[in-house]
């Protein structure tokens, strides 16, 4: 199974030859490749996979996916209480 995680890019700069970001994860900055994003601009969301974003999102699908995470990890935690 493949996991991706929405992140909303704070600062964007090369690295090299590498456009690189800064991407917030619910207060928590993360180094992350945004090359295959090339048009993802600060303030934007990005789905990221293994340190790479791989799309942008809309702040609507950032936070339905977000929820969506949530969700699971209360029904783990519900599982693992029984």
């Amino acid at each position: 199974m493949c996991l991706s995680i929405p992140g909303k890019i704070q600062e964007i700069y090369n690295d090299g030859s590498l456009i690189m970001g800064k991407v917030d994860f619910g207060g928590v900055l993360k180094e992350v490749c945004l090359d295959y994003v090339p048009e993802a601009q600060p303030g934007q969301y990005v789905l990221i996979h293994v340190g790479f974003a791989i799309s942008v999102l809309d702040e609507d699908e950032a936070m339905a996916r977000l929820d969506t995470i949530r969700e699971i990890e209360n029904f783990e935690e519900e599982l693992g209480n029984t």
